[in-house]
């Protein structure tokens, strides 16, 4: 079979890589390398076929699409404060790409198109776990360039018949994750301040909770939502639980600092995954303690990640602040 994995380089992109690799697939990676590594697809480099592109722009790169089986359409940006301050960056990575992307798997007529959709759709939710029927709530353009990705999925799988699925994922972790300067996910943050051994800096008191789900489960999701004949569905992806940040610092060991509680930001983050149990056959297999050990044995790839201090984190996040505190 031959895949196509947007997003390759990236952190879940490059698990994916490894994954259809051993599976027997011809894969062909597509990235711009804004947030992908090169290192990350190192080890595979002859293996695979590797386009450098901008997927929001119509290019020589559809043609890659020709003789393909299944598309995963992982590439977008990231991040919080970023989409707030570049809008328009976020919507032609996440909306725009996804439209080009799109149009040539219509076209190339596919097999099946997975969407790399995210939970931060649901915004501050009313209930916990937060079902797939729950409001659509985003807070952010990031939020909101995802649904509209995730709406454009929808729309090219009801009116073109495209065999499509969209997964919502739940705080995402794992090796391999993001090292580059802008402030985001929180292992990215802790694993760079305990490598420069300095203090964990704890949002608020710390008794916030998320649905951490490892990358190897996420995958696995990914597989199984491509092998099943479902379409036009939309899944929730998340670890069956919710730990606190508290107890991650306890795990990683380590002193903490507090800094400001942030608006717009829920205090829990829990998926129902009965869906995709009961849909796809699909469960999360690894633990927090697993996974944060995972981590812990590949830490020094986070060494040349930016360390975050109190200061940094309030200069970088003062327009989340500016904008989101009503």
């Amino acid at each position: 079979m031959k895949t196509i994995v947007t997003g390759g380089a990236g952190f879940i992109g490059s698990h994916l890589v490894d994954e259809l690799l051993d599976m027997g697939h011809e894969v062909v990676v597509l990235d711009n390398f804004s947030t992908g590594r090169k290192q990350n697809l190192e080890h595979v480099s002859k293996r695979i076929k590797l386009i450098e592109c901008d997927l929001s722009n119509k290019g020589d790169w559809v043609e890659e699409f020709c003789g393909a089986d299944w598309v995963f359409h992982l590439a977008s940006l990231a991040d919080i404060v970023p989409s707030i301050q570049n809008p328009e960056g976020y919507f032609r990575s996440n909306v725009d790409a996804t439209f080009y992307v799109l149009e040539a798997s219509r076209h190339a007529k596919i097999k099946r198109f997975i969407y790399s959709a995210s939970s931060s759709c649901y915004g501050i939710p009313n209930n916990y776990p937060t079902s797939e029927n729950s409001d659509i709530k985003p807070q952010y353009p990031y939020a909101l360039a995802k649904r509209m990705g995730e709406e454009l999925v929808e729309h090219w799988s009801q009116l073109y018949n495209l065999p499509a699925i969209s997964l919502r994922f739940f705080n995402v972790y794992g090796t391999r994750s993001r090292t580059s300067g802008t402030y985001g996910a929180v292992f990215g943050v802790f694993l760079a301040q305990k490598l420069a051994k300095n203090p964990y800096t704890v949002v608020g008191d710390g008794e916030q909770t998320r649905d951490f789900t490892y990358v190897t489960d996420i995958v696995a999701a990914l597989i199984a939502s491509a092998k099943s004949n479902k379409t036009n569905k939309i899944y929730n992806v998340g670890s069956d639980k919710t730990i606190s940040i508290n107890r991650i610092v306890e795990l990683l060991e380590g002193d903490k600092v507090h800094i400001p509680k942030r608006p717009g930001e829920p205090d829990c983050t829990y998926a129902d995954i009965s869906r995709i149990k009961n849909d796809l056959g699909w469960s999360p297999t690894i633990s927090i303690e697993e996974g944060v050990h995972k981590i812990l044995e590949e830490i020094d790839y986070w060494k040349e990640a930016t360390v975050w201090d109190s200061e940094s984190i309030a200069d970088a996040t003062s327009d989340w602040f500016k904008y989101l505190d009503k």
